[in-house]
């Protein structure tokens, strides 16, 4: 198959892109997602591509709240957020997905603003670059259904890491930062300078998606049959 994207199933994109990954090292992966599917029925996905350490880069849009179904709470929404589906607010704690991702040994785990466009092109860079899987949570307003976590909010309360001269090697530090749920954080807050990725352990250097004798006998047969 010939493209430059594709879509995958809700919540199950990263194990597609995986997929990808692993059968053309070659290729330059990204996923995209956001927190309803990412953190949710994702969540599983999410944690094992962590841990593997796969040479990809895993963009999350999170609005702290489901966006595209009318509004029904997320796992980043607030203990208190009000929905139609929750209207006394969820009564638990939102998922933290950092801290997921540090808890899962992420060796990339950084956070932006969808509107600071300079930064946020910075930040994702740096996750492409990295040698393993780069992980960044992207603040994104949702203006329809989400009225507190707006983008007044982010602007008035957002803290640049990279400001406040943050090192992004030292782990004590970086985790301190993830699991303070006082303020919020913009920049890379964690990142293993000895990561390698699963493809260069594994010495997955060859493309496998490439069939030199051509697609097996019957296979386009049964692609017809489903589909």
């Amino acid at each position: 198959m010939h493209s430059y994207a594709l879509h995958g199933v809700h919540g199950r994109a990263l194990p597609v892109g995986t997929g990808v990954k692993l059968a053309n090292p070659n290729l330059e992966v990204m996923v995209a997602g956001g927190d309803g599917d990412g953190y949710s029925i994702g969540a599983g996905h999410f944690v094992h591509a962590v841990r593997r350490n796969v040479d990809m880069s895993y963009i999350v849009m999170d609005n702290r709240i489901y966006g595209l179904t009318k509004g029904q709470a997320s796992p980043t929404s607030r203990e208190d957020f009000e929905t139609s589906t929750t209207p006394e607010g969820p009564q638990q704690p939102p998922v933290n997905p950092l801290a997921l991702a540090l808890a899962a040994g992420g060796t990339f785990i950084a956070q932006s603003f969808a509107t600071d466009a300079q930064r946020h092109a910075e930040i994702v860079q740096k996750a492409i670059e990295h040698d393993g899987f780069g992980f960044v949570n992207v603040f994104s307003p949702c203006v329809t259904f989400n009225d507190v976590d707006t983008y007044e909010y982010f602007r008035e309360n957002l803290a640049d890491v990279a400001e406040e001269g943050h090192d992004p090697s030292d782990y004590e530090t970086a985790k301190d930062k993830i699991l303070d749920n006082e303020r919020e954080y913009q920049g890379v807050l964690w990142q293993d300078e000895h990561s390698t990725a699963y493809d260069e352990q594994h010495a997955l250097d060859e493309n496998m998606s490439v069939m030199t004798n051509g697609a097996p006998d019957g296979a386009m047969d049964l692609v017809r049959e489903f589909y």
